[in-house]
Protein backbone atom coordinates (compact mmCIF):
# COMPACT_ATOMS: atom_id res chain seq x y z
CA UNK A 1 0.00 0.00 0.00
CA UNK A 2 1.06 3.88 -0.34
CA UNK A 3 1.81 6.53 2.62
CA UNK A 4 2.92 9.47 2.70
CA UNK A 5 6.49 9.85 4.01
CA UNK A 6 8.17 12.79 5.15
CA UNK A 7 11.76 12.80 3.82
CA UNK A 8 13.89 15.92 4.62
CA UNK A 9 12.83 19.16 5.47
CA UNK A 10 12.18 21.36 2.35
CA UNK A 11 9.76 22.96 0.06
CA UNK A 12 6.28 20.73 0.81
CA UNK A 13 6.27 19.24 -2.99
CA UNK A 14 10.20 18.36 -2.29
CA UNK A 15 10.06 16.99 1.06
CA UNK A 16 7.73 14.39 1.02
CA UNK A 17 6.83 11.14 -1.53
CA UNK A 18 4.53 8.48 -1.43
CA UNK A 19 6.63 5.34 -0.84
CA UNK A 20 5.07 1.49 -0.93
CA UNK A 21 5.03 -0.13 2.65
CA UNK A 22 3.72 -3.60 3.78
CA UNK A 23 -0.22 -3.94 4.79
CA UNK A 24 -0.98 -3.44 8.52
CA UNK A 25 -0.46 -6.76 9.89
CA UNK A 26 -3.82 -8.00 12.17
CA UNK A 27 -4.82 -6.07 14.65
CA UNK A 28 -3.71 -6.99 18.48
CA UNK A 29 -5.62 -6.59 21.35
CA UNK A 30 -7.23 -3.44 21.74
CA UNK A 31 -6.18 -2.19 18.22
CA UNK A 32 -7.97 -1.39 14.94
CA UNK A 33 -7.04 -0.88 11.41
CA UNK A 34 -8.77 1.92 9.29
CA UNK A 35 -9.15 2.50 5.55
CA UNK A 36 -8.24 6.15 5.19
CA UNK A 37 -10.69 7.60 2.75
CA UNK A 38 -10.06 11.27 3.08
CA UNK A 39 -7.63 13.70 4.74
CA UNK A 40 -6.83 17.26 4.19
CA UNK A 41 -4.07 19.44 3.78
CA UNK A 42 -3.53 21.90 6.27
CA UNK A 43 -1.06 24.56 6.66
CA UNK A 44 0.78 23.05 9.79
CA UNK A 45 1.23 20.15 7.62
CA UNK A 46 3.24 22.60 5.02
CA UNK A 47 4.66 24.28 7.86
CA UNK A 48 6.32 20.91 9.42
CA UNK A 49 7.27 20.18 5.94
CA UNK A 50 9.53 23.35 5.66
CA UNK A 51 11.38 22.41 9.33
CA UNK A 52 9.19 25.61 10.40
CA UNK A 53 6.29 24.11 13.41
CA UNK A 54 6.96 20.77 15.75
CA UNK A 55 6.72 17.59 13.65
CA UNK A 56 8.58 14.18 13.82
CA UNK A 57 11.47 14.25 15.34
CA UNK A 58 13.70 11.78 12.92
CA UNK A 59 13.73 11.28 9.55
CA UNK A 60 12.10 9.81 7.23
CA UNK A 61 8.39 9.83 9.37
CA UNK A 62 5.34 9.01 7.71
CA UNK A 63 2.48 12.31 7.98
CA UNK A 64 -0.59 13.63 7.35
CA UNK A 65 -2.11 15.48 10.71
CA UNK A 66 -5.77 15.00 9.51
CA UNK A 67 -7.45 11.33 8.28
CA UNK A 68 -11.09 9.87 8.42
CA UNK A 69 -12.12 6.65 7.15
CA UNK A 70 -13.79 3.03 8.13
CA UNK A 71 -12.80 0.53 10.24
CA UNK A 72 -12.34 -2.52 8.69
CA UNK A 73 -10.24 -4.68 11.49
CA UNK A 74 -10.63 -4.90 14.72
CA UNK A 75 -9.11 -6.68 17.41
CA UNK A 76 -10.01 -8.37 21.06
CA UNK A 77 -11.80 -5.60 23.25
CA UNK A 78 -12.36 -2.95 21.21
CA UNK A 79 -15.72 -1.11 21.20
CA UNK A 80 -15.24 0.08 17.92
CA UNK A 81 -17.41 -1.77 15.08
CA UNK A 82 -16.75 -3.15 11.62
CA UNK A 83 -17.94 -0.60 8.92
CA UNK A 84 -17.68 2.55 11.98
CA UNK A 85 -16.84 5.79 10.17
CA UNK A 86 -13.58 7.46 12.81
CA UNK A 87 -11.53 10.46 12.39
CA UNK A 88 -7.80 9.25 13.74
CA UNK A 89 -6.31 11.53 16.30
CA UNK A 90 -2.84 10.48 15.44
CA UNK A 91 -0.62 12.76 13.09
CA UNK A 92 0.73 9.71 10.08
CA UNK A 93 -2.66 9.56 8.40
CA UNK A 94 -1.70 10.10 4.65
CA UNK A 95 -2.09 6.13 3.75
CA UNK A 96 -4.38 3.87 2.29
CA UNK A 97 -4.38 2.07 5.56
CA UNK A 98 -4.08 2.88 8.99
CA UNK A 99 -3.47 0.71 12.60
CA UNK A 100 -3.48 1.92 15.60
CA UNK A 101 -4.73 1.56 19.51
CA UNK A 102 -8.85 2.06 19.43
CA UNK A 103 -8.29 4.89 21.45
CA UNK A 104 -6.63 6.94 18.43
CA UNK A 105 -9.80 7.15 16.77
CA UNK A 106 -12.66 9.08 17.63
CA UNK A 107 -15.95 7.86 16.01
CA UNK A 108 -17.98 10.29 13.51
CA UNK A 109 -21.56 9.84 12.03
CA UNK A 110 -22.04 7.80 9.19
CA UNK A 111 -23.71 10.44 7.62
CA UNK A 112 -21.10 13.18 7.62
CA UNK A 113 -19.79 13.75 4.18
CA UNK A 114 -16.08 12.16 3.68
CA UNK A 115 -14.89 15.82 2.38
CA UNK A 116 -16.01 17.44 5.80
CA UNK A 117 -14.98 14.44 7.82
CA UNK A 118 -11.46 15.24 6.26
CA UNK A 119 -11.63 18.82 7.41
CA UNK A 120 -13.04 17.90 11.08
CA UNK A 121 -9.83 17.39 13.08
CA UNK A 122 -7.98 20.50 13.39
CA UNK A 123 -9.40 23.99 12.26
CA UNK A 124 -13.64 23.78 13.54
CA UNK A 125 -12.24 22.87 17.09
CA UNK A 126 -9.44 25.64 16.64
CA UNK A 127 -12.07 28.21 15.83
CA UNK A 128 -14.96 26.92 18.20
CA UNK A 129 -11.73 27.00 21.12
CA UNK A 130 -10.51 30.11 20.46
CA UNK A 131 -14.12 32.01 20.02
CA UNK A 132 -14.77 30.47 23.57
CA UNK A 133 -11.81 29.94 26.37
CA UNK A 134 -9.83 33.45 25.91
CA UNK A 135 -12.37 36.28 26.27
CA UNK A 136 -16.47 36.17 27.60
CA UNK A 137 -17.34 37.47 24.65
CA UNK A 138 -21.15 38.83 24.39
CA UNK A 139 -23.89 39.56 21.77
CA UNK A 140 -22.22 42.56 20.00
CA UNK A 141 -18.65 42.28 20.85
CA UNK A 142 -16.62 42.27 17.83
CA UNK A 143 -13.98 39.54 16.82
CA UNK A 144 -11.22 40.54 14.26
CA UNK A 145 -8.86 38.22 12.67
CA UNK A 146 -6.30 37.68 9.91
CA UNK A 147 -5.94 35.19 7.39
CA UNK A 148 -9.80 35.68 7.26
CA UNK A 149 -10.05 33.40 4.36
CA UNK A 150 -8.65 30.13 5.80
CA UNK A 151 -10.14 27.37 6.91
CA UNK A 152 -10.05 28.36 10.19
CA UNK A 153 -10.97 31.86 9.56
CA UNK A 154 -14.84 30.57 7.91
CA UNK A 155 -15.20 28.99 10.44
CA UNK A 156 -14.74 32.19 13.13
CA UNK A 157 -17.01 34.05 11.11
CA UNK A 158 -19.89 31.37 10.70
CA UNK A 159 -19.64 30.31 14.58
CA UNK A 160 -19.27 34.16 15.38
CA UNK A 161 -22.51 35.20 13.73
CA UNK A 162 -24.62 32.08 15.40
CA UNK A 163 -23.68 33.52 18.39
CA UNK A 164 -24.49 36.90 17.70
CA UNK A 165 -20.80 38.35 17.86
CA UNK A 166 -19.37 40.33 14.87
CA UNK A 167 -16.14 39.56 13.04
CA UNK A 168 -13.68 42.19 11.05
CA UNK A 169 -11.39 40.06 8.95
CA UNK A 170 -8.13 41.03 7.23
CA UNK A 171 -7.55 39.41 3.57
CA UNK A 172 -4.69 40.04 1.19
CA UNK A 173 -7.08 40.25 -2.02
CA UNK A 174 -10.06 42.66 -2.72
CA UNK A 175 -11.69 40.10 -4.66
CA UNK A 176 -12.15 37.79 -1.21
CA UNK A 177 -14.44 40.76 0.11
CA UNK A 178 -17.93 40.03 -1.37
CA UNK A 179 -17.20 36.19 -1.00
CA UNK A 180 -16.99 36.64 2.95
CA UNK A 181 -18.99 39.13 3.38
CA UNK A 182 -21.76 36.80 2.05
CA UNK A 183 -20.32 34.14 4.57
CA UNK A 184 -21.67 36.43 7.40
CA UNK A 185 -18.71 38.49 8.21
CA UNK A 186 -19.73 42.16 9.10
CA UNK A 187 -16.20 43.82 8.19
CA UNK A 188 -13.89 42.87 5.49
CA UNK A 189 -10.85 45.13 4.47
CA UNK A 190 -7.01 44.07 2.87
CA UNK A 191 -4.32 45.11 4.19
CA UNK A 192 -2.56 47.47 2.59
CA UNK A 193 -0.77 49.01 5.71
CA UNK A 194 -3.83 50.75 6.77
CA UNK A 195 -5.84 47.88 8.07
CA UNK A 196 -6.57 48.75 11.38
CA UNK A 197 -7.81 52.57 10.38
CA UNK A 198 -10.19 51.18 7.80
CA UNK A 199 -11.39 48.60 10.51
CA UNK A 200 -12.31 51.50 12.77
CA UNK A 201 -13.72 53.27 10.46
CA UNK A 202 -16.01 50.56 9.23
CA UNK A 203 -17.18 49.32 12.79
CA UNK A 204 -17.70 52.62 14.30
CA UNK A 205 -16.27 54.01 17.54
CA UNK A 206 -18.14 52.51 19.80
CA UNK A 207 -17.76 48.76 18.70
CA UNK A 208 -15.94 46.65 21.42
CA UNK A 209 -13.14 44.97 19.56
CA UNK A 210 -12.25 42.22 22.30
CA UNK A 211 -10.73 39.14 20.56
CA UNK A 212 -8.03 39.15 18.16
CA UNK A 213 -7.11 35.67 16.20
CA UNK A 214 -3.89 35.61 14.56
CA UNK A 215 -2.95 33.00 12.06
CA UNK A 216 0.29 35.15 10.58
CA UNK A 217 2.45 36.62 13.67
CA UNK A 218 4.98 39.43 12.98
CA UNK A 219 3.48 42.69 12.20
CA UNK A 220 0.30 41.05 11.51
CA UNK A 221 0.27 40.61 15.03
CA UNK A 222 0.90 44.38 15.44
CA UNK A 223 -2.07 45.31 13.09
CA UNK A 224 -4.44 43.51 15.19
CA UNK A 225 -3.58 44.93 18.58
CA UNK A 226 -3.55 48.36 17.07
CA UNK A 227 -7.87 47.60 16.02
CA UNK A 228 -8.24 46.17 19.62
CA UNK A 229 -10.20 47.71 22.31
CA UNK A 230 -8.48 48.14 25.41
CA UNK A 231 -8.02 45.33 28.07
CA UNK A 232 -8.94 42.94 25.04
CA UNK A 233 -6.44 39.85 24.17
CA UNK A 234 -5.15 38.77 21.01
CA UNK A 235 -4.81 34.72 20.36
CA UNK A 236 -1.82 33.79 17.61
CA UNK A 237 -2.44 30.27 16.92
CA UNK A 238 -0.07 30.15 13.49
CA UNK A 239 2.83 30.71 11.92
CA UNK A 240 2.31 31.44 8.95
CA UNK A 241 4.95 34.96 8.80
CA UNK A 242 7.65 32.56 10.11
CA UNK A 243 8.32 36.20 11.95
CA UNK A 244 7.92 36.39 16.17
CA UNK A 245 5.17 38.36 17.02
CA UNK A 246 5.04 41.98 17.37
CA UNK A 247 3.40 43.53 19.98
CA UNK A 248 4.53 46.86 21.84
CA UNK A 249 4.69 48.42 25.15
CA UNK A 250 2.27 50.77 23.58
CA UNK A 251 0.11 47.84 23.63
CA UNK A 252 0.27 45.87 26.76
CA UNK A 253 0.85 48.92 28.91
CA UNK A 254 -1.02 51.63 27.44
CA UNK A 255 -3.96 49.60 26.11
CA UNK A 256 -3.98 46.30 28.78
CA UNK A 257 -3.66 44.01 26.00
CA UNK A 258 -3.25 40.75 26.24
CA UNK A 259 -0.88 38.43 23.72
CA UNK A 260 -1.30 34.53 23.96
CA UNK A 261 -0.93 31.74 22.19
CA UNK A 262 -3.46 28.34 21.21
CA UNK A 263 -2.35 25.05 20.44
CA UNK A 264 -4.80 22.17 19.51
CA UNK A 265 -2.30 19.86 20.58
CA UNK A 266 -2.36 21.44 24.02
CA UNK A 267 -5.46 21.28 24.45
CA UNK A 268 -5.86 17.67 23.24
CA UNK A 269 -3.43 16.49 25.77
CA UNK A 270 -5.01 18.20 28.76
CA UNK A 271 -8.55 17.97 28.86
CA UNK A 272 -10.39 14.14 29.11
CA UNK A 273 -11.46 12.03 26.41
CA UNK A 274 -15.13 12.56 26.94
CA UNK A 275 -14.92 16.28 26.40
CA UNK A 276 -13.22 15.87 23.30
CA UNK A 277 -15.72 13.44 21.94
CA UNK A 278 -18.46 16.17 23.01
CA UNK A 279 -16.57 18.37 21.28
CA UNK A 280 -16.19 16.35 17.88
CA UNK A 281 -19.64 15.64 17.71
CA UNK A 282 -20.66 18.98 18.08
CA UNK A 283 -18.21 20.23 15.12
CA UNK A 284 -19.61 16.68 13.36
CA UNK A 285 -23.43 18.15 13.92
CA UNK A 286 -22.25 21.65 12.76
CA UNK A 287 -21.37 20.26 9.41
CA UNK A 288 -24.46 18.45 8.66
CA UNK A 289 -26.41 21.34 9.89
CA UNK A 290 -24.67 23.68 7.29
CA UNK A 291 -23.33 26.22 10.05
CA UNK A 292 -19.99 24.88 9.05
CA UNK A 293 -19.15 25.36 5.27
CA UNK A 294 -15.38 24.37 4.19
CA UNK A 295 -15.21 24.11 0.32
CA UNK A 296 -12.85 21.60 -1.31
CA UNK A 297 -11.03 22.78 -4.49
CA UNK A 298 -9.00 19.81 -6.06
CA UNK A 299 -9.00 15.65 -4.30
CA UNK A 300 -5.51 13.88 -5.31
CA UNK A 301 -4.51 10.22 -4.94
CA UNK A 302 -1.27 9.43 -2.73
CA UNK A 303 0.07 8.96 -6.35
CA UNK A 304 0.20 12.35 -6.76
CA UNK A 305 1.54 13.32 -3.73
CA UNK A 306 3.52 15.86 -5.45
CA UNK A 307 0.77 17.58 -7.32
CA UNK A 308 -1.66 17.79 -4.23
CA UNK A 309 1.68 19.50 -1.77
CA UNK A 310 2.39 22.15 -4.13
CA UNK A 311 -0.64 22.85 -5.04
CA UNK A 312 -1.61 23.13 -1.45
CA UNK A 313 1.46 25.74 -1.42
CA UNK A 314 -0.29 27.45 -3.91
CA UNK A 315 -1.61 31.06 -3.13
CA UNK A 316 -5.16 32.33 -4.19
CA UNK A 317 -6.57 28.67 -3.61
CA UNK A 318 -10.80 28.41 -3.02
CA UNK A 319 -10.89 25.59 -0.94
CA UNK A 320 -9.04 22.75 0.66
CA UNK A 321 -6.65 20.25 -0.93
CA UNK A 322 -7.66 16.43 -0.08
CA UNK A 323 -5.94 13.58 -0.49
CA UNK A 324 -8.53 10.23 -1.00
CA UNK A 325 -6.04 7.38 -0.18
CA UNK A 326 -8.27 4.94 -1.54
CA UNK A 327 -10.02 6.58 -4.71
CA UNK A 328 -13.20 8.29 -5.15
CA UNK A 329 -15.23 9.80 -2.24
Amino acid sequence: MLAVQLQRHDRPDLACAAVEIPDPEAPGPNEVVVAIRAGAINPADLLIFEGRYPGPEELPAFVGIEGAGEVIAVGEGVELQLGDHVMSLGRANWAEKVKGPAAQFIRIPKTLAWRDAAQLKANPPSAHLMLSRYIDLRPGDWVVQNAANSAVGRHVIRFAKARGFKTANIVRRAALIDELTALGADVVVTDDGDAAAKIHAAAGPEARIRLGIDAIGGQATATLGDTMSDGGTVVNYGFLSGEDCRFTPYHTIIHGLTLTGFWLVGYMRSTPRPEIEAMYAQMAAAFEEGALISPVEAEYGLGQTSEALAHAHREGRGGKILFIPNGAI
